[in-house]
C-alpha cells in the first residue's frame, strides 16, 4: 500500500514510518524538519512546508494513497502566546493537507487530534460524545481541524478517522513532562522544578501502543467519518511521575513548585484527563501497559539514550 505521512520526520511520525516500512509499504514523508529530522532509508522524503498552499499544490503524489496527518505543533503552553504560528501549523496545514487528499483522491485520511479539545471535562472517563470546550489555543485549533476533516469527509467522500490522543511518551520523545524532568535533573540533580501543584492527573500511552492504535485505525477506516479516543484505562499524577523518574535516575532532589495558575502547570493546562476508550477497544485495541509503566519505560528509554 501507499502512505503519505505528514510530520513523518517528527516523534510520532518517525515511529509510524518505521512500522509502515517494516511491513513493506511504500511511504512518502512530507515534512519541513521544523520539529524533527528523523529519517528512514526505506521511505521517500519530500521537504515541504504544509502552510504554503502553492508548494503543496505542486506536489506530485500517488493517487489513492492513505494520508496520515501528524504534522502540528504539540506545545500547548506556547500556543497561548504564539497564536498565529500555532494556527498556521495546525489549521492552515490541515486545510492544505485535506485539499491534497481531495486532489489525489486519497483512500482514507487519519488525523491525530488531542484530548485537550474536551477542556476541563466534568465526566470521567470522557467519551467521544462529550461536548468540546477547549481552554487552550492548541485545543481550539485542533477542534477547528476536526471540523475541517468532518466537512471534507461529508462533502468529498474522504473516509476519515480522528484520533483524540491522551499524552504520548516513550522512545525518542522530545516533548512532554518526561523529557522535561530528565533535562532538568541533568542540569541540577539536587532540585526539580514542577509546574503547578503536582496534583495534575492525566493518562499516558506508550508510543508503541499508539502506533498500534493508528495501524488499527487505518485498517478499520471504512466509515465516512469516525472519532476515536486513544488513551489509557488509568491516569497518574505529576507527583507520581516525579517519583518514578527520580527513582529511575537514582536521585532524590528537592521539589520546587511553581504554582502560578491555580494548580495548573500553565495557562490552558487541563488539570485532569482520563478518556473513555471503549469505542476503540471494541475495534480490537487496548494499551499494553498502564500509565505508570508507560512513564517508567519512557524514563528508561531517555536515560539509556543519554538524553
Amino acid at each position: 500500500m501507499q502512505y503519505i505521512v505528514t510530520g513523518g520526520a517528527g516523534y510520532i511520525g518517525g515511529h509510524l514510518v518505521d512500522r509502515l516500512v517494516s511491513e513493506g509499504h511504500e511511504v512518502i514523508v512530507l515534512d519541513d524538519h521544523s520539529a524533527g529530522t528523523y529519517s528512514h532509508q526505506g521511505s521517500r522524503f519530500v521537504k515541504v512546508n504544509l502552510i504554503d498552499s502553492a508548494a503543496v499544490e505542486k506536489l506530485a503524489l500517488p493517487a489513492k494513497a492513505t494520508i496520515v496527518h501528524l504534522a502540528a505543533d504539540p506545545n500547548v503552553r506556547s500556543s497561548m502566546d504564539n497564536v498565529v504560528d500555532h494556527f498556521n501549523r495546525d489549521v492552515t496545514a490541515t486545510l492544505n493537507t485535506l485539499e491534497l487528499s481531495r486532489r489525489i483522491g486519497a483512500k482514507s485520511f487519519i488525523f491525530t487530534s488531542t484530548s485537550v479539545v474536551y477542556g476541563d471535562a466534568k465526566k470521567m472517563p470522557t467519551p467521544e460524545t462529550y461536548k468540546l470546550n477547549p481552554i487552550s489555543n492548541y485545543g481550539l485549533f485542533k477542534m477547528m481541524c476536526e471540523e475541517l476533516v468532518e466537512y471534507y469527509a461529508r462533502n468529498y467522500g474522504i473516509k476519515s478517522t480522528v484520533l483524540r490522543l491522551a499524552n504520548i511518551t516513550g522512545g525518542r520523545a522530545t516533548h512532554g513532562i518526561v523529557p522535561d524532568f530528565i533535562e532538568k535533573l541533568r542540569k541540577d540533580p539536587k532540585s526539580l522544578e514542577i509546574l503547578g501543584d503536582g496534583n495534575q492527573r492525566k493518562s499516558y500511552v506508550y508510543i508503541t501502543d499508539l502506533i498500534e492504535a493508528i495501524s488499527l485505525a487505518i485498517r478499520k477506516s471504512t466509515a465516512t467519518y469516525r472519532v476515536l479516543n486513544v488513551g489509557n484505562v488509568d491516569y497518574i499524577s505529576v507527583n507520581e511521575m516525579a517519583d518514578i523518574i527520580c527513582g529511575e535516575a537514582g536521585l532524590k532532589p528537592e521539589r520546587v513548585y511553581r504554582n502560578e495558575f491555580g494548580g495548573r502547570g500553565w495557562r490552558g493546562d487541563v488539570k485532569v484527563m482520563l478518556l473513555d476508550t471503549r469505542r476503540i477497544q471494541r475495534l480490537g485495541w487496548k494499551p499494553s501497559v498502564s500509565s505508570r509503566d508507560a512513564v517508567r519505560r519512557a524514563a528508561r528509554d531517555l536515560l539509556d539514550a543519554g538524553k
